[in-house]
């Protein structure tokens, strides 16, 4: 009989393998438990596992990233786990804003822009240095994030007092703009600073003020890195390895059926890997998942109060995506692609239907992958990625019937309807000739993102911030059952890698602080910026970890070895 791959018990038991699931399993391995990592998919990584296609690897999640600068908050906590973490370079070229009538490009000189605005429409000077001066002082902000990380369920009431007070002064630049939401919300804001519709234009798609801002900010403090060379992917492969290196473990095509509870007290999971069934206990669980899965699949009835459960059905999400992932037979630079995110608006479409509408209407954006990092294409080709938002309800759920699974003809046929109008609209706009070069198309639906990552309707980022949801109480660490704790993107409002990052980093926290291990005071002091990496490291509280990862060469990259030719003798 084939012993199982399974201890019997683990310290802590984590549900994903997302950017979350595996901070907190890292951050706990360092501090000497023992953690086994549950993935249903069959990689790690969640929306940053990315796929590979005929020696292209394609990113399925980064458009921008943040916080892996020098003192970024992603970079801290990076650092606590381990010094040989992927590190990644700015941006300088940021975001190209392309409508039928207006061509403009922010960089990581924002102010150029800013005088380039001032040129064109002189009569809107003053309007033009306020909006810009405002994005500044929400950039500043985001730049003290690496020292501003740790949730307040972690602190006493003192430390709670003190937590509100810096929480005030971290909003106060984003206070003035929470009520300018929705279309008419976001055309009151920009009016506040300028009048011509020609500039307000240039915002086409966005629905809440803070999008206008909120990257021109990021981009005067310098907060734009280009993702690490390898992709997106080499996150969660360097922190499995520091995991496994460790002594702990990550499974993968496990499907948890069951958190388990011994009078009211999580105390293990039932989960399914290849159709086998197995058991594990656990002190602690952490659900670095989907918050309606963990609550309404894997509890028993009556576990979390229905008030709860109704507010989490309620929220407000992010939408899903239609994403079209391009292998071209020759480079992307060659049709005059360059490292920024491109977004495509139509000047004759309404502000809402850039958001929602059919692929003909709503705005577009696109990336290089393979011209910011080489590595992702094979020698002379390139990737392009083509995104649009969109609604998991829509098309009857993209023909897949009630539960999204007759993902038959009418399905296909309706991705690859919205690809050729997408690719269209591309060529006409910034790319001749384009389809002639496409050597293979690959089409991710909200349907697909769903399937993969398990996320309520396929959401890219889960619950959105905002008043309604953060009066709802919708971000929580602490669950209604005693040892379970929130892992991933349902523990904070708002999305992408920094906010996976804290979550797990968080709930990694919670744990230690609840254990009463002695790591939890350095840790706390670490994330509150009162000691570097070094000091931590001194403290003698971490299991000792060798720095030996090594990024594996990506599919392009092997191949060229394989074909170079031999080194003259």
């Amino acid at each position: 009989m084939r012993a199982s791959p399974f201890r019997s018990r683990y310290d802590v038991v984590v549900i994903g393998a997302g950017l979350g699931g595996l901070t907190s399993a890292a951050l706990l391995s360092r501090a000497g438990l023992s953690v086994c990592v549950l993935e249903m998919d069959a990689r790690p990584g969640g929306y940053l596992a990315g796929f590979r296609r005929k020696d292209h690897r394609f990113d399925s999640a980064i458009h921008w990233l943040n916080q892996l600068g020098p003192n970024g908050l992603v970079t801290r906590v990076f650092d606590l786990i381990g010094p040989d973490h992927p590190t990644a370079a700015p941006q300088k070229r940021i975001k190209r804003y392309k409508g039928d009538s207006f061509d403009y490009l922010l960089t990581d000189r924002p102010d150029d822009l800013k005088e380039q605005w001032i040129r064109e429409f002189p009569r809107e000077r003053a309007g033009i240095e306020r909006f810009f001066r405002d994005a500044r002082r929400i950039g500043r902000a985001f730049d003290g994030l690496g020292t501003f990380m740790r949730t307040e369920e972690s602190k006493g009431p003192w430390g709670k007092v003190l937590h509100l007070f810096t929480k005030l002064k971290f909003a106060r630049p984003f206070l003035p703009h929470l009520r300018h939401t929705g279309k008419e919300g976001v055309r009151r804001g920009l009016s506040k600073y300028f009048k011509d519709e020609r500039l307000q234009r240039v915002f086409a798609s966005e629905m809440d003020l803070l999008s206008c801002l909120v990257p021109i900010g990021w981009a005067y403090v310098g907060d734009y890195q280009l993702p690490p060379v390898g992709g997106s992917q080499v996150l969660p492969e360097w922190l499995v390895h520091v995991i496994t290196s460790l002594g702990n473990e990550v499974h993968y095509k496990c499907r948890v059926d069951q958190v388990l509870l011994r009078n009211g007290h999580a105390c293990g999971v039932r989960f399914t890997q290849r159709g086998i069934t197995h058991e594990v206990g656990a002190d602690q669980v952490v659900g670095a998942c989907d918050v309606e899965a963990l609550y309404e699949r894997m509890l028993p009835p009556g576990s979390v109060p229905e008030k709860l459960r109704r507010k989490l059905r309620e929220a407000e999400l992010y939408p899903s995506s239609v994403t079209v992932g391009l292998a071209l037979d020759r480079p992307t630079e060659s049709f005059g692609f360059g490292e920024e995110m491109i977004y495509l608006s139509k000047d004759d479409v309404p502000r809402e239907r850039q958001c929602t509408g059919g692929p003909d209407e709503v705005g577009i954006s696109l990336l290089a992958p393979s011209l910011r990092d080489p590595s992702l294409a094979p020698h002379g080709m390139g990737t392009l990625t083509i995104y649009i938002p969109a609604e998991f309800s829509d098309h009857d759920r993209w023909r897949t019937g009630a539960d999204g699974a007759e993902r038959g003809e009418a399905y296909e046929r309706l991705k690859q309807e919205y690809a050729a109008t997408l690719i269209r609209r591309v060529e006409e706009r910034l790319a001749p000739g384009l389809s002639k070069h496409i050597v293979y198309c690959d089409v991710a639906t909200p349907i697909t993102h769903w399937r993969y990552t398990g996320n309520r309707n396929g959401s890219m980022m889960g619950a959105r911030p905002g008043k309604a949801n953060f009066k709802a109480g919708i971000a929580h660490y602490r669950t209604p059952v005693k040892g379970l704790y929130l892992g991933g993107h349902w523990a904070e409002l708002g999305g992408g890698v920094p906010i996976a990052v804290r979550a797990g980093a968080n709930a990694a926290m919670l744990i230690l602080k609840d254990r009463r291990h002695p790591a939890a005071p350095t840790v706390a002091a670490y994330m509150d910026g009162l000691l570097s990496p070094a000091d931590a490291e001194a403290s003698g509280r971490f299991k000792p970890y060798a720095p030996t990862w090594k990024r594996s060469p990506t599919p392009a990259e092997r191949k060229r070895s394989a074909t170079a030719p031999p080194p003259v003798q």
